[in-house]
């Protein structure tokens, strides 16, 4: 069997010079350099719907303004760790705990904003090899410190805050240093992976040996493979490449208790698939050091295509259609009215857009719904796939707008997180949830849902925004994006974000959706496990983790309830 290998991932160790501090920005999403003002066709929106006249600006406590609380990792303690992975490698000082301190959920941003770090970890570890992640585990569980995993930091659950649970210190382990592609199988299709790999690192590697893995979720530029596998990611393209799930086919997780190492199988029936332990477990059984997953060679076409449905309902149906009869696009992504609407808004008074409005009222449009594909493959897949697509499409009243709007979508959905920040400037709540269900459920859940997070954010403002978008696809049923703004004062952003947080999530149970369909569960899904798994199911997980880690000292509050 032909492998190409860039470095022996078992043995050898990553000495390059890393930086301790985490790539985004401290107190928010990405680089500053990216970064940019609220557009005005945003402040426009947020005159008319909340009444905000623009001239507000809530800006993030200066760095060295905030109070961290005092390290309580002994001495002693923090030498041990030093002689485990290198003195270089163990960071203390206030940019490498405060760049560590937090995911980048709502009521991270909010607290990192305003300085509240009072969960900073007491020190940030980067090991360089599954062989120093083991000696760092084992030090944590002889001292009692816990350890916290981190990728890119991304969590939007609260999955990545350095809690100490009933230890005395608590340690971030980043890891970084664990990156690159150790070795490609070019006849399997496999990929070896450092678990510290982000998404463009990965891609530029895989690209010299013509695949790729094909999965870009939002967080592409920042998050890891590792944090991939451990919040069981759906990249855009799952309906073309697969969920994270379906391309891992074997990984290695370090635990306190010992080494689970998972080799890359096409299939097996020698047991329950332990693979499907790992997913998931969002480092609350240990350390993902290293993946293997499925590559697939580069696409020769690509093809982008938008159309218009008359409504959420229509769009569904004909999502439906083209599932179960096997002909999806590699993305597909449907906006409700209001996700539209707000879209269209945010393009601003270009003529092109008042065109394109006309001509869908023309075509009966009045509350038109934007549908992006995209296709990928060799040439006569890809138009074979867009022929039966569009006769499906139009038997739904789709209406054809041209490859520019899915173009435009492609070049702004990585914007998106930085948009977020600048409403925050503004004092606007924003934040995300996702869940999914079958499609004979679909319209209620759906209803629920939004019905729940209007009702909990009507409390201060008569017109939230509350809108949702199906971008991941499935024979059985599809995924059900909800984004929600309302002005909220700086005392009551965190109640108010409760509120609507726990409101959604409770009609979710209620409604026959999962608590989590790509961003995992983290410390703020956790109190609505046990009815999606059963008392029973928790208990067969708290069983695992107290054979791989009996001391919890692996990422305490999470996951488990």
């Amino acid at each position: 069997m032909p492998v190409s290998e860039a470095r022996n991932s078992r043995s050898q160790r990553t000495d390059t010079h890393v930086p301790p501090v985490a790539p985004m920005r401290w107190w928010g999403w990405g680089r500053d350099s990216e970064a940019s003002p609220l557009p005005e066709a945003a402040r426009k929106l947020l005159r008319e719907r909340f009444g905000l006249d623009g001239s507000r600006v809530d800006a993030p406590v200066a760095l060295g303004d905030i109070e961290l609380p005092d390290c309580r990792l002994d001495e002693r303690v923090r030498n041990r760790l030093a002689d485990a992975v290198g003195a270089a490698h163990v960071h203390s000082d206030r940019i490498a705990r405060v760049s560590h301190a937090a995911g980048r959920s709502y009521p991270d941003l909010v607290r990192l904003r305003a300085g509240d770090l009072a969960t900073a970890p007491d020190a940030v570890v980067m090991p360089g090899s599954a062989v120093e992640v083991e000696r760092v585990l084992a030090i944590a569980r002889s001292e009692g410190v816990a350890v916290v995993p981190f990728g890119g930091g991304t969590s939007v659950v609260g999955g990545v805050e350095p809690l100490p649970g009933q230890h005395g210190a608590v340690v971030t382990l980043d890891l970084r240093r664990l990156s690159g592609v150790l070795a490609v199988d070019p006849a399997a299709h496999v990929a070896t992976v450092g678990a510290g790999t982000t998404g463009p690192d990965l891609e530029r590697a895989l690209r010299a040996h013509g695949v790729t893995l094909g999965h870009f979720p939002q967080s592409f530029e920042f998050s890891t493979v590792g944090g991939w596998v451990a919040a069981r990611s759906s990249g855009q393209a799952s309906s073309g490449y697969g969920r994270i799930d379906d391309v891992l086919v074997g990984t290695d997780l370090v635990a306190p208790t010992g080494r689970l190492v998972l080799p890359a199988l096409p299939a097996t029936a020698a047991g329950p698939d332990l693979r499907r332990l790992v997913l998931g477990s969002e480092g609350t059984l240990g350390v993902v050091t290293e993946c293997s997953l499925r590559v697939r060679p580069l696409p020769a076409a690509r093809h982008y295509e938008a159309w218009s449905l008359p409504s959420f309902a229509d769009g569904c149906e004909a999502l439906r259609a083209l599932a179960q009869e096997r002909i999806l696009p590699d993305v597909a992504r449907l906006s409700d009215e209001e996700e539209t609407a707000i879209s269209l808004a945010l393009a601003g008074d270009h003529p092109g857009v008042a065109l394109v409005r006309r001509y869908l009222r023309l075509r009966g449009h009045r509350q038109p719904c934007l549908l992006v594909t995209i296709y990928e493959g060799d040439g006569h897949d890809v138009a074979w796939r867009r022929a039966r697509c569009r006769r499906v499409l139009r038997g739904y009243g789709g209406v054809a707008l041209g490859s520019r709007p899915a173009r435009q979508w492609e070049r702004e959905r990585f914007r998106g997180p930085y948009l977020r920040d600048a409403l925050l400037d503004h004092g606007v709540l924003v934040e995300t949830l996702e869940t999914a269900t079958l499609w004979s459920n679909l319209a209620r859940l759906y209803g629920a849902v939004r019905g729940a997070l209007r009702s909990a954010l009507t409390r201060v403002t008569p017109d939230p925004v509350v809108m949702c978008h199906v971008s991941h696809l499935y024979e059985t049923g599809a995924s059900l994006y909800f984004t929600f703004l309302a002005p909220a004062e700086a005392e009551e952003r965190i109640a108010l974000w409760a509120a609507a947080k726990r409101a959604a999530c409770e009609a979710i149970v209620a409604n026959g959706g999962t608590i989590s369909h790509h961003h995992g569960v983290g410390r703020d899904h956790r109190e609505w496990l046990e009815p999606e798994d059963s008392a029973l199911g928790l208990a067969a997980l708290r069983a695992l983790k107290r054979e791989l880690d009996p001391d919890g000292i692996m990422n305490p509050g999470k996951l488990l309830p």
